[in-house]
């Protein structure tokens, strides 16, 4: 048996790195997979053919989260489409890292948009259709980041620790309608974008964390599969950090 057999996820930002392990996994655990990607309309096309191998529907929608406008209708497009949104997974984020003495008020605006703003706003796209059927699983991508900040990351760490209390706040709204939202923090996750990184900072990385690798993408999939899934009935407004110790 599957463990997503039948329900349907709404994933952002998931044509590469951790969005992209994470509707992968879902093909596989037997979901229908609704998926948003900002620009790069052939790489959403290749994901939508590699989903539907698994013998699940999927399909891309080139949406800005960031927009309250184009959230609801991308909400209203997908249920339309799908029938249902089960799992709603926040996972679109940017950074734009400067010390704060050189950060622009521009860049910490952005990047409050885009990754705190957004969760506002799906999550309000959602929580009506998924009230009416008295079930959903609301999963929101914070980082270790928001839990013990860093330095020249204050927007970003701002954005992610914000995730916190809003998740948290959501569980306590929507418990009573059998709604969960909980949160997950990955640690030091290895894709396109840390690939970029010189050697010897990423190996200093591996070696202050205590399992000594970096994560994958499929970590933190195969922990939104358990928060997606049946097998997490009884948790809600929970912040599960997968980082390979760090923060231990």
């Amino acid at each position: 048996m599957k463990l997503l057999e039948n329900k349907t996820a709404l994933i952002t930002g998931a044509t590469r790195g951790i969005g992209k392990g994470i509707a992968e996994i879902f093909a596989k655990q037997g979901a229908n997979v609704a998926f948003t990607f900002n620009s790069s309309v052939e790489a959403a096309q290749q994901l939508e053919k590699e989903l539907e191998s698994y013998g699940v529907k999927a399909k891309g929608y080139q949406s800005n989260a960031a927009n309250f406008d184009a959230a609801q209708e991308l909400a209203a497009e997908v249920l339309k489409e799908f029938g249902t949104i089960d799992v709603l997974i926040n996972n679109a984020g940017i950074t734009k890292d400067n010390l704060l003495m050189r950060i622009s008020e521009e860049d910490f605006d952005k990047v409050i948009e885009v990754n705190l703003k957004s969760v506002f706003n799906l999550t309000k796209a959602v929580i009506r259709p998924m009230m009416k059927q008295r079930a959903g699983s609301i999963i929101n991508m914070s980082s270790v980041v928001g839990l013990k900040g860093n330095a020249g990351q204050t927007n970003y760490a701002a954005s992610k620790a914000g995730i916190l209390g809003f998740s948290k706040s959501v569980a306590l709204e929507l418990g009573s309608r059998n709604i969960r939202c909980n949160v997950i923090a990955p640690g030091f996750i290895e894709t396109e974008m840390t690939a970029s990184l010189p050697e010897d900072t990423v190996k200093e990385w591996r070696n202050s964390i205590p399992l000594k690798r970096g994560g994958t993408p499929e970590d933190i999939a195969n922990a939104c599969v358990f928060l997606a899934s049946d097998m997490s009935s009884y948790i809600t407004g929970q912040t599960l950090s997968v980082d390979g110790g760090m923060l231990t």
